[in-house]
């Protein structure tokens, strides 16, 4: 690791780059980690003071307010974030010395700042330090939305929805689940290899690796630096996925040979597992409507070894009426508000905004209603999301359903695993799975089937 980039450094510098540049957390911490190769040791503490500021961004603007006598929102960026980072370690990192968390903030206030910074950088988290146990969240009784949207980091506007959704226990809950690490998953390319073998090779890598909870070739890694990095992954023997999303393939199910349109496709994790499950015969329609990511299903399907797969430049509120009747399955993983995914994504949380959710249920029925007319009678159209609102999810199929009578559920039991049906939606053809409950991210799917001859 460069000598000159301490961690804090390292992590000031990404949370600058998404609060100035609007990046993605996971992006701009991926290109610094390449670029300064710290060891496994600061390479993981990097990871958590990004990861665990941004999640409790809320949090710790509270908790600072109180030894603050102008808003955090009146400093510059770089003071604001050289505090979040010493009241992330303050509050939540135990193993780190509060005189450590105070004088490694004031190093970083002395590199950014004149001499008076650094005096009131050390000052606010001295007093935050001997006050931090007296600090009073809002009591739950009386005021339960400001209670768990600061116990847990998260939105006011999304505790408020989720409260109404599912009740104060749940939602405790839901924001709990969201807040713990998610594990790396990966798809096993069966085209290449099995789950033993690779997990065999791992081992001899020095990786641990071991099934994935419900997902059919699903693994999950620890004890690597970067799966890129790995020769494995190289050679095309696994694909990063999360595992609800490996199970959308599942639900999919297509047969070898058959003609299949994945709309909405990039970066092709749902493509190519489909041509896995097809045992690379017959014919993948994958669609998207950006250039640029037309590339990442093609350099994905060279990786994996994929031969089925046809990138195709296509809006899919218009796919091309060449399409019209054409395909035997149709998967719509459509863009949605990814309410399900905020634990892979620390900054996600912030950046969502209520309004949005409307606007995507209008688009998403515009792409299931293009989706359909590509289904032959008799074809099988998927429907999935990575959100948990359910204007996204059963209330959008619900919708398309009374618009198109031509379509009914169908079974999703057999496909799926059973211990995923705790609200015994499978055999009715949907399946809503929750971070809180099944432990993974939440995702929805839905199976219909065309009538027809």
């Amino acid at each position: 690791m460069n000598h000159q980039t301490s961690p804090r450094e390292a992590a000031l510098q990404v949370l600058l780059a998404v609060e100035e540049r609007e990046a993605y957390a996971n992006l701009a911490l991926g290109v610094l980690l390449d670029k300064l190769e710290p060891g496994k040791l600061d390479r993981s503490f990097i990871t958590e003071l990004v990861y665990g500021t941004l999640r409790a961004q809320n949090t710790l603007d509270w908790a600072l307010s109180h030894y603050l006598r102008r808003p955090l929102s009146g400093l510059s960026s770089a003071v604001r974030n050289i505090l979040r980072l010493g009241a992330y370690q303050l509050i939540f990192m135990d193993r780190v010395p509060d005189s450590a968390a105070v004088n490694e903030s004031a190093k970083l206030a002395r590199r950014h700042g004149h001499e008076g910074i650094v005096k009131f950088v050390n000052g606010v988290l001295r007093n935050l330090a001997r006050g931090k146990e007296r600090l009073s969240y809002p009591d739950p009784g009386d005021d339960p939305v400001r209670y768990i949207a600061l116990r847990y980091s998260h939105p006011d506007w999304l505790v408020r929805r989720w409260l109404k959704d599912f009740g104060y226990s749940e939602t405790e809950a839901l924001c709990a689940a969201n807040n713990q690490p998610a594990p790396n998953t990966v798809r096993v390319n069966t085209l290449k290899t099995s789950a033993a073998e690779l997990m065999e090779r791992l081992t001899g890598l020095g990786v641990t690796s071991q099934r994935g909870q419900y997902a059919a070739d699903c693994l999950q890694l620890q004890g690597f630096v970067s799966l890129g990095s790995l020769a494995p992954f190289k050679e095309g023997q696994f694909q990063a996925q999360d595992e609800s999303s490996i199970l959308v393939g599942q639900a999919v199910n297509p047969t070898p040979g058959s003609q299949v349109l994945d709309v909405a496709s990039a970066p092709g994790g749902k493509a190519t597992h489909l041509a896995q499950l097809m045992q690379n015969q017959g014919e993948i329609l994958a669609l998207d409507v950006h250039e640029h990511k037309i590339k990442l299903i093609t350099e994905n399907c060279r990786r994996l070894g994929v031969e089925i797969v046809q990138p195709v430049l296509a809006d899919a509120r218009q796919i091309p009426a060449r399409y019209t009747g054409w395909a035997d399955y149709v998967l719509v993983d459509a863009p949605c508000s990814g309410l399900g995914v905020l634990r892979r994504r620390p900054d996600a949380r912030w950046r969502k905004q209520e309004e949005q959710i409307a606007a995507l249920a209008e688009l998403q029925a515009q792409i299931l209603a293009s989706a359909a007319a590509a289904l032959k009678p008799g074809g099988v159209l998927v429907y999935s999301t990575c959100t948990i609102t359910r204007e996204e999810n059963l209330g959008q199929v619900e919708l398309f359903l009374e618009q198109h009578p031509e379509f009914k559920w169908d079974t999703l039991a057999g496909l799926l695993p059973g211990a995923l049906d705790q609200d015994e939606t499978l055999d009715r053809g949907y399946l809503q799975i929750l971070p809180h409950v099944h432990g993974l991210d939440g995702f929805f799917m839905a199976r219909l089937v065309k009538s027809g001859n």
